[in-house]
């Protein structure tokens, strides 16, 4: 018997009606970026292998997670594991006018152990702003991503804030911890302790409990800020409230990625567990253009993983597809499929979501496929009908009716139904 293959460990298949879920998640976000001025960019999945890496060699991403490969050509090549720094390449090698203010939608590939909302191939919405240093945009930023969550219908979730200050100031920052952190090694956990030496802040993010306990009371980077530094901040701070956008300070956000600067945010849910509360996850990287060979610029961004948003949809209960029918229309007819293929068309060129059975099924055998597609309305033609010039169109709601339409009035009659 031939072998029966599975989709790879981490990575899942979306099928109907699940995928509408995903649709509908999409296109709120699309909304959204261009309402904001927003347009779509699309690169290719893999880079070449040292764009990833400038992501910071202390980063899991870059020293285990990173899908790595070899080409035909020898080229070593790279599965895109984030979006950003494929962003700022095609930035570098287009030089588009600033500000360029881009979204994208992503597959991203980490080898991590698969869990909940985290899969070792997910996909992600992201955007992206160049060539402006104005905290201002920051906020504009903050407030995309804001708006998003309530479009949504996402209601349970907190936005947290902090600053990476400038290259200079993470140095001073990194030392300051690192000395800190090297008098109590021994109240980390062990996966962490290793990361005292080579990347410091890492420590920071861990989600490890005892890790957590021991660094509640580390030194912060607020403490390590310059006088620019700290007016930016305080900028953005003061933007966000001017928009109604409440914020706390988490003085142990980091990220996990080395290319961020100045300001650091998410917006994590409070109806999951902390483990997989994050929605949303971004700040600003000054420094990654120029180190991918292009000229200083700056820029700002997040992403938002597709997989994890759902979930958190499913935590409060809420619709995202809103409740609309996959199809307006099924189209019933026993009369050889003649009169199911000129109305299925007719139907579609008037804008209805119609749909058909096909193979010449029975009456019965239509009509279950046709409970099951979720339309709201059936279109059936038999031979009285056909011959009348006539159609029966039946509610498949609960406690539907039929009645009997006149063949060239029935496009108008189904819009009438479906308005009410």
């Amino acid at each position: 018997m031939p072998e029966t293959f599975r989709a790879p460990i981490g990575t899942q298949d979306i099928l109907p009606p699940e995928s509408a879920r995903w649709l509908a998640l999409v296109a709120t976000f699309a909304d959204v970026a261009a309402r904001f001025g927003y347009g779509l960019v699309h690169g290719p999945l893999f880079e070449d292998l040292e764009v990833f890496q400038r992501l910071g060699a202390g980063t899991d991403v870059v020293r285990k997670e990173m899908y790595d490969f070899r080409d035909k050509g020898d080229r070593h090549l790279a599965l895109r594991p984030e979006a950003t720094a494929s962003v700022a390449r095609a930035f570098v090698q287009h030089r588009p006018p600033t500000p360029w203010k881009v979204w994208c939608l992503t597959p991203a590939f980490r080898y991590e152990r698969p869990q909940a909302g985290r899969l070792r191939q997910h996909h992600q919405v992201d955007v992206e702003v160049l060539g402006v240093a104005d905290p201002d945009v920051d906020v504009e930023v903050i407030a995309l991503g804001a708006d998003y969550l309530h479009q949504l219908g996402l209601r349970q979730w907190r936005l947290t804030l902090n600053t990476m200050g400038t290259p200079a100031d993470r140095v001073v920052y990194a030392r300051s911890l690192q000395a800190w952190l090297a008098e109590r090694v021994d109240a980390l956990d062990p996966e962490d302790r290793d990361k005292i030496a080579s990347h410091p802040l890492r420590v920071l993010d861990s989600k490890r409990p005892r890790t957590q306990a021991a660094v509640a009371d580390a030194p912060r980077m607020l403490d390590s800020l310059d006088d620019a530094s700290a007016v930016h901040f305080a900028r953005v701070q003061e933007g966000l409230r001017a928009l109604g956008l409440a914020f706390e300070i988490d003085t142990g956000l980091v990220r996990g990625l080395d290319y961020y600067t100045h300001t650091l945010f998410e917006f994590q849910s409070t109806a999951m567990e902390a483990a997989q509360s994050t929605l949303i996850g971004g700040g600003r990287y000054d420094g990654l253009v120029e180190q991918l060979g292009g000229p200083p610029t700056p820029g700002i961004g997040f992403g938002s993983g597709i997989e994890r948003m759902l979930l958190a949809c499913a935590a409060e209960g809420v619709d995202v597809v809103g409740g609309a029918a996959p199809l307006d229309v099924f189209v019933v007819d026993v009369t050889g499929g003649a009169e199911a293929r000129d109305v299925t068309h007719e139907l579609r060129a008037a804008g209805l979501r119609a749909d058909r059975s096909f193979g010449g099924r029975s009456m019965k055998a239509q009509m279950k496929v046709a409970d099951r597609s979720g339309a709201r309305l059936a279109v059936i033609i038999g031979p009285d009908e056909r011959s009348e010039g006539t159609v029966a169109v039946r509610d498949l709601t609960a406690g539907g009716g039929q009645e009997s339409v006149p063949r060239d009035q029935l496009v108008g009659h189904l819009r009438k139904l479906l308005e009410e």
